[in-house]
């Protein structure tokens, strides 16, 4: 039932729906929707092969090759990278001064780009195609422009339209962010990531690597970090009872990327035009490091094993000088290895009870002379900047760190809204707008029955082409906006099919938010340039979202059964922490996904059909209580069962109306995957129709049960 190839292959109808949209739009469809094209009515008539000349740009021969390829592949023309026989080029790469772009967009009648040495100027005439810019990163926007010229509805075709295009980004920083910690991805997926990133002129991938579910960096001053931080045991009955025979205990699940493994990254990346940011999370969020180096953390707090619970926490590192001393050895290996300007620290979500009640950490303070909790946070931020600075390298943190006496050159990263970047960009501090929920991938997109896991809250296409990356209040600091970025938090995305679902194309909204100048933003255009490049994508391999509900919004009517209901097809009683949680079980085997309130779990099936029905039956999962809600877990429902295992319970009316039926738990316990319980009979004399809620009366908070479905039978 739960099929995300259902989801990708069901596009037939979805599609005609979203063509209505638009019809064919003249000129190229172009993502990011360029400054200035101007379509010239020539042609480039294309001869049996083409010759790609990157005019000894030797830096950007991989770049070449890999666009050239993918030239062929669209236009079914060959194409060689070719900077030696001197045959006349079909294209050329011309880098030319900042000064001579500058002109370029002066004589157009185009104001000065914000950021030059992205421009690029793409011209298509009779004798062929240049590519013109002042650096890498403009050559290869260039190409990718070409490879979406090409690549169109019509391609392959045995001509090129004539046109001309001039464009800059609006913002230098244009970012996705994946989470490798919670669930880790395979090198060769990055690559392919970055791949797909490049081609839509997204041009900076921060890389979430430690966390309390992992530490994914391999360190050799410390190599625990990595082998043992890296691996835990995932929660629920069914990975505790899988035993990896050669140790007698429950089977380790996770890895760690090498050195080897980050250098190939960290090469192809620049080979596309992208920064990659590291993010090692500091002092919070600390443990599967914790886990390595037991000594690293408060003491009277231990840490057994890497956390496999969701949520924040409270595990924090301790302020003794061998602790600070490892953290530098840290630094020092991802200075070594990612060359880019800035490395992230984190600093979000720190839990301040452990050294609150501390006495060490409390003598520790003295001696540092550090007056309050958030001066303890503030150290680690500060003291980490300063070891990094004469290394040239800036740190970037989510907007908690403006609670710390930020050095000039330290960026915030706002998550919690727009207001972190307001505050920070007002004390001069660079800031990227990342801000939850609108620009965070793990919110599913649509309530589809065979979606795959998330967030609760759907976050469309159409939701993150219509953020505002300057509102008002950042008017008058504009300087300071280094740009936007969008984040795939994996607690819930266990596969890299679905991260790659999640990721696009919500992530074609995000490059032209961060690309095209808010002048040109139109989201009937974009929607009409995107039902184009559908296409492209898929012709990639790239899984997305193609149904119109995760693109616009507009859910599509369905023919819902007259006497069943998914789990997606009901409302739930409330929505406090609403999540779409993948089963446990079977591990080697596709999973029921469940939406659910952890903290009450309850639906209502409103006008059910209950005339001359005698009976109900339903599929039930049940799932491990791991999340860390702090004292939020004080509000979780929990109804006292009247029997050992528990019961589901169907009600009339309301929670508290009359009593329908009772489906009891038995049945269902010793499966850790989805249970189909015994049909239970209807009490009473229900009305034609009437609004069902359903619930579990249960003996524990772990597990806790789920609804998959319910289903209505008529008497006899």
């Amino acid at each position: 039932m739960n099929t995300l190839r259902t989801l990708l292959l069901v596009t037939a109808t979805s599609l005609v729906v979203w063509s209505s949209l638009s019809t064919a739009a003249e000129g190229p469809a172009l993502l990011p929707r360029p400054l200035s094209t101007e379509l010239t009515g020539e042609h480039f008539e294309l001869p049996g092969s083409l010759r790609l000349d990157p005019a000894s740009n030797v830096s950007l021969e991989p770049a070449a090759a890999w666009l050239a390829g993918l030239l062929a592949q669209s236009a079914g023309v060959p194409v060689q990278v070719d900077t030696v026989s001197g045959a006349a080029p079909g294209i050329v790469l011309r880098r030319v001064s900042a000064a001579r772009m500058l002109e370029l967009f002066a004589t157009a009648g185009l104001d000065a780009p914000r950021h030059p040495d992205a421009a690029y100027e793409l011209v298509i005439g009779p004798r062929g195609v240049s590519v013109t810019g002042s650096h890498d990163a403009a050559l290869i926007h260039g190409l990718v422009s070409l490879w979406q010229v090409v690549s169109g509805a019509h391609a392959p075709s045995a001509s090129w339209p004539g046109l001309r295009v001039l464009d800059a980004p609006e913002f230098g920083w244009r970012g996705l962010m994946l989470d490798s910690t919670r669930h880790m991805q395979s090198v060769d997926y990055i690559l392919g990531l970055l791949d797909t990133m490049a081609l839509h002129k997204l041009n900076v991938f921060h890389w979430h690597l430690s966390d309390d579910q992992g530490w994914r960096l391999e360190i050799k001053a410390w190599p625990a970090l990595a082998n043992t931080g890296g691996y835990r045991v995932p929660a629920g009955q069914a990975p505790a009872a899988d035993i990896d025979p050669a140790t007698g205990e429950p089977r380790l699940y996770g890895g760690y990327y090498t050195h080897e493994d980050v250098r190939r990254v960290v090469a192809h990346a620049a080979e596309r035009g992208i920064t990659v940011v590291p993010e090692i999370d500091v002092p919070g969020h600390a443990t599967a490091a914790i886990a390595a180096y037991p000594w690293l953390g408060v003491e009277g707090h231990g840490v057994d094993a890497v956390g496999n619970r969701w949520g924040i926490y409270h595990n924090v590192f301790n302020l003794e000088e061998r602790t600070f001393g490892l953290l530098e050895d840290v630094m020092d290996e991802i200075v070594e290895l990612f060359p880019g300007p800035y490395i992230h620290l984190g600093g979000d979500e720190v839990v301040t009870d452990q050294w609150a009640g501390s006495p060490r950490v409390a003598e520790r303070m003295d001696a540092l002379g550090i007056d309050g909790l958030q001066q303890v946070q503030n150290l680690f931020v500060e003291r980490l900047q300063d070891y990094l600075a004469p290394s040239g390298r800036s740190i970037i943190g989510w907007d908690e760190i403006l609670e710390s006496d930020l050095p000039p050159q330290a960026a915030v990263m706002s998550w919690r809204g727009v207001e972190g970047a307001i505050e920070a960009a007002a004390k001069g501090h660079k800031t990227v707008l990342s801000p939850a929920p609108t620009l965070y991938f793990d919110h599913v997109q649509n309530d589809l029955p065979d979606a795959p896991p998330g967030r609760g809250g759907v976050i469309t296409v159409k939701t993150v082409y219509d953020f505002d990356p300057l509102p008002p209040e950042l008017a008058d600091n504009r300087e300071f906006v280094l740009g936007v970025q969008a984040n795939l938090w994996t607690e819930h995305i266990r596969t890299e099919e679905r991260a790659a679902y999640m990721t696009w194309p919500r992530a074609v909204a995000l490059a032209e938010v961060g690309w095209t100048s808010p002048d040109l933003g139109d989201w009937n255009g974009f929607a009409t340039r995107l039902d184009r490049h559908l296409p492209r994508l898929a012709a990639l391999g790239v899984p997305h979202a193609d149904d119109v509900q995760s693109l616009t919004g507009q859910a599509p009517a369905r023919d819902l059964p007259a006497r069943r209901r998914e789990d997606r097809e009901l409302e739930l009683c409330q929505a406090a922490i609403e999540l779409v949680l993948e089963d446990d079980a079977p591990l080697d085997a596709e999973r029921e996904a469940y939406r659910v309130d952890i903290l009450k779990p309850c639906w209502i099936w409103r006008d059910a059909p209950l005339g001359s029905v005698a009976s109900l039956r339903a599929s039930v999962g049940q799932l491990p209580f791991n999340f860390e809600i702090g004292d939020a877990i004080d509000s979780a429902e929990i109804l006292p069962p009247e029997t050992p295992e528990g019961e589901m319970t169907v009600r009339l009316g309301a929670c508290d109306g009359p009593l329908l039926a009772v489906l009891p738990l038995a049945p269902a316990v010793d499966n850790p995957a989805a249970t189909v319980l015994p049909w239970a009979s209807l009490g009473g004399d229900p009305p034609a129709t009437g609004d069902l809620c359903i619930q579990f009366r249960r003996p524990s908070l772990d597990p806790f049960w789920v609804l998959d479905w319910i289903e209505l039978a008529p008497a006899p």
